[in-house]
Order: structure tokens, then C-alpha cells, then sequence
């Protein structure tokens, strides 16, 4: 399997984790534990904290105690990108990371984050959880990254400071924070606007001092950070629905006994299950608490946001590989409400056409 060269980690960060590993190693030796150590940057009443802690448990019960998982949430081993480094040097085994990471490592995720991809909820469960899903899990392999399940992110819009972002042209002339993604970053510049990437940690701050106007994400995130305490404008355009990624080092799993790889894959996906329950009553809690804060949540008229990307997705779709990953989107069926496909779900999104409504 080829190897991508490791990006540079500073040593004081991978001595303290390698030695914490060490401790706890020693300790699960002796009890017969097997011990992993899994981080992420959000706070833990993030729903996705919440499904991680379920997943502990799950496995725990699975395998008879005789695995763990010890769960380090708010940054506590450093920020996405620097956790994600960790994993590929095999001293942090879990992580959680925005799909739109792994385009730097497996570009077939750009297309998740390509604005308006999917036609509604149902429809983007129904890629994810089928064999386009199946594939993307298994694509940062290379890379000392295997994914083990998909966690909701809901929709991502638009947040600012000083005034709201009803059309794309309110946009002009504002620093827009982005993850580091090339394809959020077209997408703010095609809507007319500057892209700036951040990390999510230091966002607080780069709101509160004017070196961004505003940034975009989901209305959880958007809370839990408490970045309502600075930007008063919240607008539902709903641009990307650009999913979150549990991951394991392929160090680690490549460790584990086969049996011990299907209770910790079966804990992962149970964890996504309940992990939507829990974002769908997070995004309805959000909401209502940012609006009782003071912020005005806006609805958009999206019909102009889509045009203004059309173009940015023709130019990614003539790349015949993520062609194909867009076509065979548009091609899966939007389940109904009794959980089958309509003949007619695929209509208006055919997958010939690169900027057909999606």
C-alpha cells in the first residue's frame, strides 16, 4: 500500500500523546484492555460528541469490556488538520473530520462539498449509506486513513457580523472564513466573496476582531461555539451539506484482531444512526436558542446562489473521475417516506448534465 508523506507534527505534541498511548498501553496489557484514543475539536454538547460517547458504549458492551475507547473532545490534542496528522502517524487512533479535509488526500471528496449537490436529506443518507459511500470510506487508505462511518453535518450557511448575506451579492467585499477545502473556497469566491481559512478554534476570535466579516456553517456548530455572541446574522441559504467523517488510523486498525475490527465498525455505525436523531433535535434547539439570543435567522431565496456556482461545478465535473462520483449522485434515488424509491426521484437531476439542479 503506498504511503503519502507525513506532514510535519511538532515533537512536544507527539511525545505527550505517544507517551499518554504508552501509559494506557501498559495498563490495558495488564487488564487485557485494548485502549483507543480518539479526539475531535468540538464541545461535548455537540451531538457528534454525544454519538462518539454512544459508540464508546456500544463497544464496550460488544466486546465485553475488553475494548475501549477514551474520547478527548475540544481540541484537547490540538485542531482537525493536527489530529487528522496523528492518525497517519499511528499516535492518535480516532478522529472526526469534515469531509471537506480529505480532499487534500482523496479527491473524490470534493464532489460532497460541491454547493447543492443534493436534493434534499433523503437523498444525501441514501449516497452516503450506499456504495458511493462504501467507496469514499475507503479511499484515504493510502493515506493511513480508513473510514468507518459517516456522521450527519446538516447544511451549512451563512453567518456574519456586521450585515446578512440575502443574495450572492451581498457577499462582495466580505472576508469569508472556510475550512480548508479548495472547493469552499471556489464556492465563496463564485458567490463574489473573499475565502479566508481558518481553524474552527481560532474563529471566535478572528469574528470578534474584524479579520473575518462572517463564516458558514451548520446551525449546531454555529452555537455550540457561541459565535452568535459576535455575528447577529444567521441566513438559511443552505449552500453545502457537506458531511463529517469518523476515521480510524489504519496503524491502529491494522492492530486489532478481526473480531475486534467488527465490534468497533458495529459501534461506528450505530453511532450514525443515532447520531441524526441527535442532530435533528440539535439543529431544532439551535435555531430556537440563537434566535432567543438575538440573532436574526434569515430564509433565502437559493435560486440565485445556484446559478452563481453552476459554473464552478461544470468546471469539477470535467474531471472524468469526479464526473463519475457526481453522475452516479444524481443517479441514486431519493427514497420516499415509506423508505422506496420513486420512479420518478431522478428527475430534473440528470446525471448527464453537469449543472443540473441537484
Amino acid at each position: 500500500m503506498p504511503h503519502a508523506p507525513v506532514p510535519h507534527v511538532p515533537f512536544w505534541k507527539r511525545f505527550a500523546v505517544l507517551t499518554a498511548l504508552l501509559a494506557v498501553s501498559a495498563c490495558g496489557a495488564e487488564q487485557d484492555v485494548t485502549v483507543i484514543k480518539l479526539g475531535h475539536a468540538l464541545a461535548t454538547d455537540h451531538p457528534v460528541h454525544r454519538a462518539m460517547e454512544f459508540m464508546a458504549e456500544r463497544l464496550a458492551e460488544e466486546s465485553g469490556g475488553t475494548m475501549r475507547i477514551d474520547i478527548y473532545p475540544s481540541q484537547q490534542l490540538g485542531s482537525e488538520r493536527e489530529m487528522l496528522e496523528l492518525l497517519q502517524i499511528g499516535s492518535l487512533g480516532m478522529t472526526k473530520v469534515s469531509s471537506s479535509v480529505l480532499e487534500n488526500f482523496s479527491p473524490e471528496y470534493q464532489v460532497l462539498s460541491l454547493p447543492f449537490v443534493f436534493r434534499e436529506d433523503a437523498h444525501r443518507f441514501a449516497v452516503l449509506e450506499g456504495p458511493i459511500g462504501e467507496e469514499l470510506l475507503a479511499a484515504p487508505e493510502p493515506y493511513r486513513l480508513r473510514g468507518l462511518a459517516f456522521y450527519d453535518a446538516g447544511s451549512r450557511s451563512f453567518y456574519t457580523v456586521d450585515r446578512p448575506v440575502r443574495t450572492p451579492g451581498d457577499l462582495a467585499g466580505m472576508k469569508i472564513r472556510v475550512q480548508e477545502s479548495q472547493t469552499a473556497m471556489d464556492m465563496v469566491r463564485a458567490l463574489g466573496g473573499s475565502p479566508t481559512p481558518i481553524s474552527f478554534g481560532e474563529l471566535y476570535t478572528a469574528l470578534q476582531q474584524g479579520v473575518v466579516d462572517g463564516a458558514e456553517n451548520n446551525p449546531p456548530s454555529f452555537y455550540t461555539s457561541r459565535h452568535y455572541e459576535v455575528a447577529k446574522y444567521y441566513v438559511l441559504d443552505e449552500h453545502t451539506a457537506v458531511p463529517d467523517v469518523l476515521i480510524v488510523s489504519t496503524t491502529i486498525w491494522d492492530r486489532l484482531t478481526p473480531q475486534q475490527r467488527e465490534w468497533l465498525q458495529a459501534a461506528a455505525a450505530a453511532s450514525a444512526v443515532v447520531q441524526k436523531e441527535y442532530w435533528r433535535e440539535s439543529t431544532e434547539e439551535a435555531l430556537a436558542a440563537i434566535r432567543a439570543a438575538g440573532v436574526e435567522v434569515l430564509s433565502a431565496d437559493k435560486t440565485p446562489f445556484e446559478a452563481d456556482v453552476r459554473e464552478m461545478t461544470a468546471a469539477y465535473a470535467a474531471d472524468p473521475e469526479l464526473a463519475r462520483v457526481l453522475d452516479a449522485i444524481r443517479a441514486t434515488p431519493t427514497p420516499s417516506a415509506s423508505g422506496t424509491a420513486p420512479a420518478d426521484s431522478t428527475e430534473g437531476a440528470s446525471p448527464a448534465t453537469p449543472d443540473a439542479d441537484a
